[in-house]
């Protein structure tokens, strides 16, 4: 079993920054994959970004390119989100997720954290 705890949303001025947290236990996370998703009102979830914790590969949505970085910490077992140049659009809830690496469906999931991006 994994458990996953978001943290690190905040309300912040369009242009600006933050970086979220996934603490992540329950077993190794060398064969997992762990995505970032985000869901605004009234809209569908959103691939944000993954990253594979055993080669550190990286992959994000077409929204964030070049202003998100994704990063995991292996000793801490934890994932992180560094949002730059923050846009309204940007306001969602952002949620962690787990998956097998040799899996497509993220299995596991934390209750997410608010980000609201004012302009």
């Amino acid at each position: 079993q994994v458990q996953l705890v978001e943290s690190g949303g905040g309300l912040v001025r369009a242009g600006g920054s933050l970086r979220l947290s996934c603490a992540a236990s329950g077993r190794a996370f060398i064969s997992l994959t762990t995505a970032w998703f985000r869901q605004a009102p009234g809209k569908e979830r959103e691939f944000v970004a993954r990253i594979t914790w055993s080669d550190s590969l990286s992959y994000y949505g077409d929204s964030v390119k070049g202003r998100f970085t994704i990063s995991r910490d292996v000793a801490k077992n934890t994932m992180y989100l560094q949002m730059n140049s923050l846009k309204p659009a940007d306001t969602a809830v952002y949620y962690c997720a787990a998956r097998e690496t040799s899996s497509s469906r993220y299995e596991y999931w934390g209750h997410g954290t608010q980000v609201t991006v004012s302009s």
